[in-house]
């Protein structure tokens, strides 16, 4: 549905999108993932046609896009700030991208996102969910191939946010969209991603399912990026272990520094050989313990984050 081949858009060194190559399935919602400043973002406009690339193609359901205008690229994008036009209610807004016009089509779609009843709303007198909606609404009644979404739901508060996103994934499913995702949150990466790519430094690190990246990184970016991370200086090397990686029967000597209660489970912080470091673990401060790491990973200190791990 979408390929990119070799894709590069360089704004100063190490500031852009490097030699990416990517497909994206019919139907697949791609999540990518990565830090401000990754390029997820650049990689994104270069497919909506924002950004022309210094080298490289993109591809849209076979057809070579490339140096199309945004608008002949049969692509919709949902940015962060929405973008919604003030002086318009969320059924004009809709009438006035979809490419011909139906009043009850549009109302049917509004319907479909929850919003039927506030049709004649403008966005002033819309919550920031129903505003989301409206963004999401007015991308799918242009009847896109692709739908573009860049950070979309980062300034929802956590409640909505996590409700909003599990039903607009429902609803690409079911409409069969082809989705683009870009975010920093990993959480939000795993729960929306049929698959998920990781960005650093410009860079596509690599791509898999949520699950595999999650457990069997190969980078450390990769790793880093998933969070809950422990990071800890050996002599050529880091030890790498995440807070759920431990159990209380091990080797592995240390000392509770501290103990906080955190969204219902209990972490604690703690002194280890090598450092300090987080686990998740029913302890106390003071209490002696020895800890097993039930996968830990190696990777390589002093060089570059796009440098595989050892399992």
């Amino acid at each position: 549905m979408v390929r990119l081949e070799d894709l590069t858009k360089a704004f100063a060194p190490g500031m852009g999108v490097f030699g990416v190559n990517l497909e994206v399935a019919l139907g697949e919602v791609l999540v990518l993932l990565g830090a401000s400043g990754s390029g997820k973002s650049t990689l994104l406009n270069l497919v909506a046609g924002l950004l022309l690339p210094d080298r490289g193609r993109v591809f849209i359901r076979g057809r070579e896009v490339t140096r199309l205008a945004p608008e002949r690229r049969g692509v919709a994008y949902v940015f962060q700030d929405l973008g919604l036009w003030p002086h318009l209610t969320a059924l004009e807004h809709l009438l006035l991208v979809m490419p011909r016009p139906d009043p009850r089509e549009a109302l049917a779609l509004l319907e479909r996102v929850g919003l039927l009843e506030h049709a004649g709303k403008k966005p002033g007198a819309l919550s920031g969910g129903q505003r989301q909606r409206v963004a999401l609404a007015r991308a799918l009644a242009r009847r896109p191939q692709v739908i573009l979404m860049d950070e979309p739901y980062s300034a929802l508060d956590p409640v909505l946010r996590e409700r909003l996103r599990l039903e607009v994934r429902a609803l690409f499913k079911a409409e069969g969209v082809t989705v683009l995702h870009v975010t920093h949150d990993p959480e939000e990466a795993m729960l929306l991603g049929d698959r998920v790519g990781v960005m650093a430094g410009g860079r596509l690190l690599e791509v898999g399912s949520p699950r595999e990246l999650y457990q069997n990184p190969r980078f450390l970016a990769t790793f880093l990026a998933f969070g809950r991370a422990n990071l800890l200086p050996e002599r050529e090397t880091f030890l790498a272990f995440r807070y759920e990686e431990v159990d209380s029967r091990g080797s592995l000597r240390a000392r509770v520094l501290e103990r906080r209660e955190v969204r219902g489970e209990v972490l604690c912080r703690v002194s280890l050989p090598q450092g300090e470091a987080w686990v998740r673990l029913e302890a106390h401060p003071g209490q002696e313990l020895e800890l097993g790491l039930l996968k830990p990973r190696r990777f390589p200190r002093g060089l570059d984050s796009g440098l595989k791990g050892e399992g």
